[in-house]
């Protein structure tokens, strides 16, 4: 018995997150433990670069898997997805153009700028870039992408179309 899962649309714009590629800094921590043993003339005891690997690659797939889910995003034909949050492209009204000024500097920020984050998240993840959305029933919120600019441009043009039908 199988269980085929349907396909869902195809994702307009998609970042994953994090890289699985930080996992591999358990195997360096191991070799770097064995270079520091023959270096020290110990000759190779295996209990201390074993601990290195399992602890470091531990920690740093528990953080890959947690970058994974909450700081992940997914856009499709009907659907913005910011970690585990999702909403319908049909609750989106505008997309805000981005701002010039940087939310640090002395001007008053746009009513966007203080609106909610989208996603389970406190605020904008580190690395990631606001866009402001003026959604349904006059509230506001904060998408974000590392690349603001492509799903920015993504967003506007599905609202774009939506508006056009």
């Amino acid at each position: 018995m199988t269980s085929e899962q349907a396909p869902g649309p195809e994702p307009i714009f998609a970042e994953p997150g994090a890289s699985w590629l930080w996992v591999l800094l358990g195997p360096v921590a191991a070799a770097a433990m064995i270079l520091v043993q023959r270096a020290a003339g110990v000759g190779f005891q295996p209990l201390v670069p074993l601990m290195f690997l399992v602890l470091v690659s531990g920690v740093l797939i528990v953080q890959v898997m947690a970058g994974r889910i909450h700081t992940s995003v997914e856009l499709t034909c009907d659907a913005l997805r910011e970690g585990t949050e999702t909403i319908l492209i049909s609750e989106i009204v505008t997309v805000y153009p981005e701002s010039a000024e940087s939310p640090k500097s002395s001007k008053p920020p746009h009513a966007w700028q203080s609106a909610r984050t989208l996603g389970e998240l406190n605020g904008i993840p580190k690395g990631r870039y606001a866009i402001g959305l003026k959604l349904t029933n006059g509230r506001t919120a904060q998408a974000w992408a590392r690349d603001d600019d492509a799903l920015r441009a993504a967003l506007t043009e599905l609202v774009r179309q939506r508006e056009a039908q």
